[in-house]
């Protein structure tokens, strides 16, 4: 199997991420693939609270983070957090902070796979560029 084929497949890793709350895998497998399609150079780790997505530095990670009220969560849910140098404005921001000067860290809750949409990639995207400035 090439690595383009491997790219594709989602690691055992990434399948026992989501062993908790398997009905949140559909939306991961569309944010992975769109994601990997914008940006075939990330990579992906997988951690114990999240998956991150990186090209030397991290510029995307999906986790189970509640960034909304319980009443207010689609079931099920993600959260896609991804870093930027100035707060977006948008009502689909759920939660946005800047940890440091310049750096803004912005949570979208989404519920389903059609959430991710043109919008929320160009901002992965922008974060990838981003990411790729720091040094």
């Amino acid at each position: 199997m090439g690595e383009e084929n491997c790219r594709e497949t989602i690691s055992s890793e990434e399948l026992f991420f989501f062993d908790r709350k398997p009905a949140a895998l559909p939306m991961y497998e569309v944010f992975r693939k769109s994601v990997l399609a914008e940006i075939p150079e990330a990579g992906i780790e997988v951690g114990k609270t999240q998956v991150s997505f990186f090209t030397g530095h991290m510029f995307a990670a999906v986790s189970f983070t509640p960034v909304r009220k319980a009443k207010d969560r689609p079931d099920p849910f993600l959260t896609i957090t991804f870093g930027l140098p100035h707060r977006v404005e948008s009502t689909r921001i759920n939660a946005a902070a800047e940890p440091r000067p310049g750096r803004w860290t912005h949570h979208v809750m989404i519920g389903t796979g059609e959430e991710i949409d043109d919008e929320l990639l160009a901002w992965i995207r922008e974060a990838a560029g981003f990411a790729g400035r720091k040094s």
